[in-house]
């Protein structure tokens, strides 16, 4: 699939040094819709680096870790994201989560 004028656009901005949480995000989120979920998880890995309590950020990134086959790695991720969801008040990202974590099985749990 080709990239997206989007996802070109995202990366001219990374690439002219316009780093941050939201871009990474946005980065993430364009590379997953575009099927590749292992560079989305990289992108969002740095989006909760930038930004730990960026808890929408948590939530794709464990949406694409788990898309690429990290299943571990998900789970940790959904629990970091469940955590700050919860510290935060924001109950909807946090079931959510919690949903997202419990689908991926008995590797894992939803906490």
């Amino acid at each position: 699939m080709p990239p997206s004028s989007a996802l070109e656009n995202f990366e001219q901005m990374l690439a002219a040094g316009k780093d941050g949480a939201l871009l990474r995000f946005s980065l993430g989120n364009e590379h997953l819709k575009a099927g590749d979920p292992a560079r989305a998880a990289e992108h969002l890995a740095r989006a909760v680096a930038l930004d730990p309590d960026f808890t929408a950020a948590w939530k794709l990134y464990g949406k694409a870790l788990a898309a690429s086959g990290q299943a571990v790695a998900a789970l940790a991720a959904y629990g970091k994201g469940i955590a700050v969801a919860s510290a935060r008040g924001d109950k909807q990202a946090e079931k959510e989560m919690r949903v997202f974590a419990r689908r991926l099985g008995p590797t894992g749990s939803d906490t």
